[in-house]
């Protein structure tokens, strides 16, 4: 069995390859500026926000929480008429990118921590550099994309999105395995 110590460098170094393929992805080939739309009254939209001033957080609307409401004529009229979403908002101001890319580097760490824990409890210290692939792969793509897909299901996130969002995790989860089976003790 191998120690989780072991794999401190495979996870630190996992984490700064993963954020490096992230960079180069969203800031170098910016294929995910297609993702955001812009929506045709802007100004108006973001008037009507400013002057009912919602706290940061996300919203549904039209907001019917119990199924009750949905049986409403009113508000299945709101439904039929438009439009229907989710909105989240952020706090007022400048994004400060640094606190965005210090989070994501942590995801990135924790993500690897728990790739090496369940790699230590199914990989022997004897493992091929293709079984230390597919178990930390396989581990690695579930966490950082198979959300994507219930998030169109379930809040109607456009399918490319999702698409875009599935291929993004299976090239941090490439990254990750080939880390982890580069560097696996032996």
């Amino acid at each position: 069995m191998v120690a989780w110590t072991q794999l401190l460098v495979p996870i630190a170094l996992s984490a700064v390859f993963v954020f490096v393929a992230s960079s180069i992805i969203h800031m170098v080939i910016r294929w995910h500026n297609a993702d955001y739309r812009k929506l045709p009254n802007e100004d108006e939209v973001c008037a009507a926000l400013r002057k009912s001033s919602p706290p940061p957080g996300q919203y549904i609307f039209p907001h019917m929480l119990d199924p009750k409401e949905c049986k409403d004529p009113a508000n299945q009229r709101k439904l039929v008429d438009g439009p229907v979403g989710l909105l989240y908002i952020r706090p007022n101001g400048m994004m400060k990118l640094g606190p965005f890319l210090g989070s994501w580097f942590v995801y990135t760490l924790i993500l690897g921590g728990l790739c090496a824990y369940l790699a230590t409890f199914t990989l022997a210290k004897s493992a091929t550099y293709l079984e230390v692939f597919r178990v930390v792969g396989t581990a690695a793509w579930l966490a950082y994309a198979w959300q994507s897909p219930s998030d169109s299901i379930w809040k109607g996130k456009p399918w490319i999105i999702t698409a875009r969002a599935l291929f993004d995790g299976l090239v941090y989860a490439c990254v990750t395995a080939g880390t982890f089976a580069w560097l696996w003790p032996r």
